[in-house]
């Protein structure tokens, strides 16, 4: 599968592109925009784009209208399918937001059934009774997703809505040359819905990806050959920054060989996860590590660990946003990419990571661990990478268990000696490729 071995980069459109958070019904042709950070992503070392939202919505794209049109504050399917015909061009492949589980309530079924209820040939494609009132007082009750009655919940068990779900997906892969989707809210959707959406995109395209948002629980109930390729690793999630603030490596690593350990019980050996250190639900890392000088370090050990690494827009040279301002703050418009100190690290790693074949397919073995610093070893039969972090403000010296010998340290290029004890300066986080 193409996505084991490639780097993604997460665009929010609508935010990006600096749309309105209301959907003002004025077409604009702002998708286009992507087409000027190709040279970006490319000097990123970028292999894929997953899109949040960008079909027809009533606000910030996951309260969807009409899921064959792209947003008018957006431009059209003709300006889309531009942007991917571009992207394909210089070997980068697309995955859509495929938001199932619920609907806005602009979307043409609901508002049919609002205007002619009981008379609506849509009333069985939402979860209705209509003895009951909703929070906009339409006099009838509809289940919304969590509370959200802006989220009007589908009826994944009803045929007409999978098959119109599915179809809109072939109109995707054929009309857009899509090569996959990330699942909002994989954990709720119906199982045997995700099931048909498997088997239905692997007969539209080959190696047709499909990544679903989980958060806690068994992701192998629905990471499997059934159902979604890889989910989003949110248990490391946590673990990755919070290892750095309250210093305490034994954190991210114990997540880690409970993940994909040595030993038999390990949960998720030989699975791909996504990895990643923010996106458009959470803080930015460099608003939520309390040290900037852990930033480095952060994404070494993101694209260390096993998974596949994701990278959210303008994160790679530090933008900022807090949760806690509200969704918005966290998709800025952004009208050029910028590069630093901090995005000639990531690219550095994104390079060391698409070619090797020991952080695409290797184990993970714990070499040292203290609170402040860890060492662990990637390894296939024919590469082997070993990652070093020092979260500390002070130098520290290794004293592992080793084949001796020397590296490269692939994100400065600079060559390691690690025969006699490997030295950590502050604030490092290495790729070691052992000759």
């Amino acid at each position: 599968m193409w996505a084991y071995e490639s780097v993604f980069y997460q665009i929010y459109p609508l935010g990006m592109t600096g749309a309105p958070f209301e959907n003002d019904g004025v077409l604009t042709h702002r998708i286009l925009k992507v087409k000027d950070w190709i040279p970006h992503l490319k000097k990123l070392n970028i292999d894929a784009i997953y899109f949040s939202p960008l079909f027809e919505s009533d606000t910030h794209g996951y309260n969807t209208r009409d899921y064959k049109l792209i947003d008018k504050r957006l431009g059209t399917n003709e300006d889309f399918k531009e942007v991917v015909e571009a992207l394909h061009e210089n070997g980068i492949k697309v995955v859509l937001d495929g938001v199932f589980n619920h609907v806005g309530r602009g979307f043409f079924g609901f508002k049919d059934v609002l205007e002619k209820r009981w008379d609506s040939t849509y009333k069985d494609w939402f979860h209705i009774s209509f003895d009951g009132n909703s929070n906009y007082n339409d006099g009838l009750w509809y289940e919304g997703w969590e509370g959200n009655f802006d989220l009007v919940k589908l009826n994944l068990r009803n045929p007409a809505v999978t098959d119109y779900l599915i179809d809109a997906v072939r109109y995707w892969v054929d009309y857009f040359k899509i090569d996959g989707l990330r699942l909002d809210v994989a954990y709720m959707v119906d199982r045997d819905f995700l099931k048909r959406l498997r088997y239905e995109t692997s007969q539209m395209k080959e190696d047709f990806f499909l990544v679903g948002e989980t958060l806690h629980g068994e992701y192998n109930q629905i990471m499997n050959d059934e159902m979604c390729h890889s989910v989003t690793n949110y248990e490391c999630y946590k673990g990755l920054y919070s290892s750095f603030n309250s210093y305490n490596m034994f954190e991210i690593v114990h997540s880690l060989l409970r993940q994909f350990g040595p030993e038999q019980w390990t949960l998720y050996k030989g699975k791909h996860m996504f990895s990643f250190l923010d996106n458009h639900d959470v803080s930015r890392i460099a608003s939520i590590l309390q040290n900037e000088k852990h930033l480095i370090p952060a994404y070494t050990l993101m694209f260390g660990m096993p998974g596949i690494p994701i990278i959210y827009y303008g994160s790679e040279w530090g933008v900022k946003g807090n949760k806690s301002d509200g969704d918005p703050s966290l998709r800025p418009a952004i009208e050029k990419p910028e590069w630093n100190e901090l995005t000639d690290a990531i690219a550095a790693m994104a390079k060391a990571w698409k070619e090797s074949k020991a952080l695409h397919y290797g184990g993970f073995k714990s070499l040292q661990l203290t609170n402040r610093q860890c060492v662990f070893e990637r390894e296939t039969e024919d590469d082997r990478i070993m990652i070093a972090i020092n979260a500390d403000e002070n130098e520290f010296r290794c004293n592992f268990d080793a084949r001796a010998g020397r590296a490269h340290d692939l994100i400065t290029g600079r060559e390691v000696d690690f025969g006699g004890g490997l030295v950590l300066p502050p604030y490092t986080g290495y790729i070691l490729k052992p000759f």
